[in-house]
């Protein structure tokens, strides 16, 4: 009982780092939009400092991936936290730009280093896209409320970036619940350390993620102005559709959470990234309140279904949570090049422009991201390998999480040979054998 209250103790860290990680990319629009008013910014200039704060949490996930082990979930918890809380907190403090931009920096550091701790700590639950689902509808009611909130608050750039400050000060007491060192935790990842596995489908997965992420926050670093000046709407009503978008999106992750693996994994990334591209295309030619929330709701519906699948597959790929963190950094990395990315197209070919572009691309890489699902789905892997090892049962065992990666069969393995017995011979002459033992005359 004792060990599954400790369980339990640290999911509920795990979750509330997931949440404290990713609520700046959530807060994005808001972020732009206020560095913009606050400071004066231009629009290519504030999202070059959204940037900028992305970036450096996608540096902390890359280099936490090698290193998170020997310093331990705890301490790295809190290192990032303490950074998150001083970084934004001073950046909210001033407004000299240069100052702003630095504590961006150290804030997107510690923003990145929760991040990793949890998807390291969700890859090594027994079901980690329950637990990342978890996550992602924790932080989706998280950044709702503060949308509703936000705009009461008062202008300038320092109310989003103390509301995620203030986060970080709130996980910080759950950290006692995390472990000393990884080895500590009882988890699937006190198997002994070894090669990292299922490289290419990763490396493919991290590069389309990569893309992903930033084709879905180009648009969303620039939504914010979409609806303030393409379909003419206050910045109270467009804090209320992210609002709802972001409602919209809790009723998917639940939807997510309930449907499980029914349909594998295959289905809701491809299926779903082509709903994305589509819901793309009509907020980016938004010109009125009904197509704007319509483009928007519709689209963060289905955002945090696909990505909850997406981070389940990395998750499932290395149950020590390498995949789950170098994924989880390059779709940061996608996160930060989307402000500039989106700020850039919008002026160069309009928002309309801008979204066609970037429905092509989602369409572009849905295809790969795709296959990787299907790879990682239990299909057999070597031909004739199921009908030789037990038929569907052997197909379930291999695309379980728990079963050893050393006992399934890896794409491209060579095929065992087959020898054949000539089992008609065989018994002829051992029923000779038994009828002159029992001859008598035989036996002398």
């Amino acid at each position: 009982m004792s060990s599954r209250l400790r369980g339990s103790g640290a999911l509920v860290a795990l979750v509330a780092l997931f949440t404290a990680g990713y609520l700046a990319p959530y807060l994005l629009p808001t972020v732009v939009g206020r560095l913009a008013s606050g400071l004066g910014l231009g629009p290519s200039q504030a999202g070059l400092v959204g940037s900028v704060l992305l970036l450096g949490s996608s540096a902390a996930g890359f280099t936490l991936a090698a290193r998170g082990e020997r310093i331990g979930p705890r301490t790295a918890a809190r290192a990032g936290l303490l950074a998150m809380a001083v970084g934004y907190g001073s950046a909210a403090a001033t407004h000299t730009v240069p100052l702003v931009v630095a504590g961006a920096v150290l804030g997107g550091l510690g923003s990145g280093t929760a991040t990793a701790v949890a998807a390291a700590g969700i890859a090594g639950e027994r079901d980690p896209h329950q637990a990342s689902t978890l996550g992602l509808l924790t932080v989706s009611a998280t950044a709702g409320a503060l949308y509703l909130t936000l705009p009461h608050l008062g202008g300038g750039h320092a109310p989003p970036l103390l509301a995620i400050a203030c986060a970080a000060v709130l996980v910080w007491p759950l950290t006692g619940r995390l472990a000393g060192s990884t080895r500590a935790r009882g988890t699937r990842t006190d198997s002994p350390a070894g090669p990292l596995p299922y490289r290419r489908a990763g490396a493919v997965l991290a590069g389309g993620i990569l893309c992903w992420s930033l084709a879905q926050n180009a648009l969303w670093g620039v939504s914010g102005r979409i609806g303030l000046t393409q379909a003419g709407l206050s910045e109270v009503t467009v804090g209320a559709v992210f609002a709802a978008a972001l409602g919209a999106g809790l009723a998917g992750v639940t939807a997510a959470g309930a449907l499980g693996s029914r349909l594998g994994r295959a289905v809701p990334i491809g299926v779903g990234t082509a709903a994305i591209a589509g819901c793309v295309l009509l907020s980016s030619a938004a010109g009125n309140l009904a197509s704007f929330a319509t483009g928007e709701i519709l689209w963060n519906a289905v955002y945090p279904v696909v990505l909850s699948y997406l981070l389940g597959l990395a998750a499932s790929l290395d149950p020590r949570g390498r995949w789950a963190v170098l994924v989880g950094s390059a779709s940061s990395l996608g996160v930060a090049c989307g402000p500039v990315v989106g700020s850039l197209l919008s002026e160069s070919a309009g928002y309309p422009g801008m979204g066609v572009v970037l429905c092509a691309l989602l369409l572009l890489v849905a295809v790969p991201m795709t296959a990787v699902a299907r790879h990682a789905s239990g299909r057999p892997l070597v031909p004739g390998s199921v009908r030789r090892r037990g038929g569907a049962p052997a197909a379930v065992l291999a695309g379980t999480a728990s079963a050893s990666s050393a006992l399934v069969p890896q794409m491209g393995a060579p095929e065992q040979p087959v020898t054949e017995f000539p089992v008609g011979t065989a018994r002829r002459r051992a029923a000779k054998s038994a009828f002159r033992l029992a001859r008598p005359s035989d036996r002398g």
